[in-house]
């Protein structure tokens, strides 16, 4: 019934970690990764998607150590913001 960002596991990691994440309905969606000065790193997903549950990975065995933040931002169909989370992971090497 709710747009869901689970917890990146596992969180410390190297290299890899997964989140999965909820839709109640049809949205557009991106997924980003982005370093300690906000600089966009990667995009984990980035389009339209159907209500379900989903899964998405990141292999960040090309980046540094250090702390990195996955946004979550959900937009309706007027392109208004409907759902936004930000959680801190933790790249260990």
């Amino acid at each position: 019934d709710d747009f869901e960002l689970s917890r990146a596991y596992p969180n410390p990691f190297n290299p890899v970690t997964t989140l999965q994440y909820a839709l109640p309905v049809e949205s557009d969606i991106v997924i980003s990764v982005h370093d300690m000065q906000g600089r966009l790193v990667a995009y984990l997903e980035n389009g339209r998607k159907s209500a379900g549950y989903y899964e998405a990975v990141w292999n960040a065995s090309n980046h540094a150590s250090g702390l990195y933040f996955i946004r979550m931002n959900v937009y309706g169909p007027d392109n208004t913001l409907r759902f936004n989370e930000l959680q801190k992971i933790m790249l260990v090497k």
